[in-house]
């Protein structure tokens, strides 16, 4: 199995990031392949449904997006939303590339939680013709949630995320298994 994780934030050492390289090592103590795209390290150019020559950035997150047997998307809540690091990328995406593929949303916010950029996110992936995780990964970074690694320093939530990482996983089998699609 091959799963391919974006984060979303184009800032250094963003904690959507951060958390993501956690979620990234819980797959890898799986052996579970993965492909960590970083958009503050791979920068995109300005998505324009007029241009579909893409440059080669955009040609590797799509061609890891495709080889990928589920996805793993991370962003920042910025104003009640995804980044737009992140939606400009998602914009690149055509439903066949998403369609049927199992879907994990995870942010990070400024304050206890940042579900409205999980919901939009949801939403997106919808539009895609992507299967959501039914959990969702959301930490408040304004309340020293997690490690300079990504590592939860509450007990409780590293649980959260590994539960929800571990269901996330078991989604994506049996989805590839019902399709007989695993990379």
């Amino acid at each position: 199995m091959k799963v391919t994780l974006i984060a979303g934030s184009n800032r250094a050492n963003a904690s959507s990031t951060n958390l993501l390289r956690y979620v990234e090592s819980l797959l890898e103590a799986q052996q579970i392949a993965v492909h960590f795209i970083d958009l503050s390290e791979l920068q995109l150019p300005l998505f324009s449904p007029d241009n579909w020559d893409f440059h080669p950035n955009v040609k590797h997150v799509l061609e890891a997006i495709v080889d990928g047997d589920g996805l793993i998307l991370a962003t920042p809540e910025y104003h009640g939303s995804v980044s737009g690091a992140l939606k400009n990328a998602l914009d690149y995406i055509t439903g066949n590339q998403v369609a049927g593929k199992p879907v994990l949303s995870v942010s990070s916010a400024g304050g206890p939680l940042g579900v409205s950029s999980l919901s939009h996110l949801q939403t997106i992936v919808r539009n895609l013709h992507g299967i959501n995780c039914p959990e969702w990964i959301s930490i408040g970074y304004g309340m020293n949630t997690i490690g300079p690694d990504g590592t939860p320093l509450d007990e409780g939530m590293k649980e959260r995320v590994r539960n929800t990482v571990n269901s996330f996983v078991g989604l994506t089998l049996k989805l590839t298994a019902a399709t007989g699609a695993v990379n």
